[in-house]
């Protein structure tokens, strides 16, 4: 999801980086997106694949789920530690090294009939996850001009809404006639594409000198850093309780044939959602995030009280990847603008704190669906989309402003 996303006294000569182009790279971006895409689809995949899965690794489903949350685990322990570490690298080379990870886990966990086995490979593509997530937003933003950052940002980030819309429903149809195993090893075919791709295409950027990167605490400090990463935080918890545990919410609603049209559904939704804010997010950022929270918060009541009737479970459904889809961009946005010359570890640590809350959202979920079953699902929602909402609205000078700053009126 998004996923997960991204950052002494002796000096040293940086290589100059590659020139600002004027118009956007879009071959490169596409790139980028496709590397969301993957993260995404690592992440998530299993939601749909989870019955098959449980029964192939013998553990129960809630199990099963887990392995959404170690991969979360695995990229909130590493990001910030791994970003520092690497902050002087060449982000090309990075970037490589990380998806090149991908492809080893995906690989290990499609082969894997061992539960612990299968959990470890899961922490490793996590751990993928936190170094590539938290190069991503900042290198869509330094490949494009200023007035086109947010754009870039934004087809970058299409690959989540393409994951959920296409990548999701497909692994859960390969799933279904064929194997999950088969669209593990499916996930290794496109990575190997994707290396040769960066490889040929990507443009290449220095790191950080050392000592540039600023540290956590004084970035905290900054105004409007601690609002997005709060609504972050409570946002993405909110979407991973019910959206891990969706083919057990589907079944407890006696859907659960329509597994991967209702992701189908979503994720369409979802693109369309992620095209309205790239559209606007120069203009209206605060306007589009309120829209964003209210979309999902309507949604869950929605399938709170009426989730009895199947139209209304799409309808939700809808304006649930309506609200969701914009959300990756306008948090990396909205982080990156707020965090200003710290904005590279403002990225940081956003990606580590959205999959604290995936991590989260796969427990809490796990537990619900023991303890209260799935109808508690969207009460869950309304409940913490409260706090998000308050946010949104009380941050209104720095965090989530009108405008985004150095876009004129």
């Amino acid at each position: 999801m998004p996923t997960a996303q991204t950052p002494p006294t002796t000096t040293r000569t940086v290589a100059a980086p590659a020139p600002t182009p004027r118009k956007l790279p879009l071959a490169a971006l596409l790139a980028l997106a496709t590397a969301v895409f993957i993260t995404s689809l690592t992440e998530t995949l299993p939601a749909g694949l989870l019955p098959a899965m449980s029964a192939d690794l013998g553990v129960s489903e809630s199990a099963t789920g887990q392995t959404v949350t170690i991969y979360a685990i695995g990229t909130a322990l590493t990001a910030i530690p791994l970003t520092a570490a690497t902050s002087g690298w060449r982000r090309k080379r990075l970037l490589l090294m990380a998806m090149a990870g991908f492809a080893a886990a995906n690989t290990v966990t499609a082969v894997s009939g061992n539960y612990p086995l299968t959990m470890a490979a899961r922490f490793v593509a996590g751990v993928a996850a936190g170094l590539a997530w938290a190069l991503l937003a900042g290198y869509a933003r330094r490949m494009a001009p200023v007035h086109l950052q947010g754009k870039a940002i934004a087809i970058a980030m299409a690959g989540i809404p393409v994951a959920l819309s296409l990548g999701v429903p497909a692994g859960t149809f390969l799933g279904k006639v064929v194997s999950w195993q088969v669209a593990f090893l499916a996930m290794t075919g496109l990575t190997a594409g994707l290396l040769v791709w960066i490889a040929a295409l990507l443009p290449d950027f220095p790191g950080q000198p050392r000592g540039a990167t600023p540290p956590m605490l004084r970035t905290l400090r900054v105004p409007g850093v601690v609002p997005v990463l709060s609504v972050t935080l409570i946002f993405v918890l909110a979407h991973t309780v019910l959206y891990t545990y969706i083919a057990a919410y589907l079944d407890g609603l006696g859907m659960g044939g329509t597994t991967d049209l209702v992701l189908l559904v979503f994720g369409t939704a979802s693109l369309t959602g992620l095209w309205i804010v790239g559209a606007l997010i120069h203009r209206r950022p605060r306007a589009l995030t309120l829209a964003a929270v209210l979309l999902v918060g309507v949604a869950a009541a929605v399938l709170a009280v009426f989730s009895g009737t199947p139209a209304l479970v799409y309808a939700a459904v809808t304006l649930w990847g309506l609200g969701w889809g914009g959300a990756p961009t306008l948090l990396q946005t909205a982080a990156g603008d707020a965090g200003g010359e710290a904005a590279d570890t403002a990225q940081a640590m956003l990606v580590t704190l959205w999959n604290v809350a995936m991590a989260a959202g796969g427990v809490a979920g796990g537990l619900l669906l023991d303890l209260s079953g799935t109808a508690s699902f969207p009460w869950t929602i309304l409940l913490l989309l409260a706090p998000v909402l308050v946010l949104v609205l009380t941050s209104r000078t720095h965090g989530f402003p009108a405008r985004r700053p150095g876009t004129s009126p």
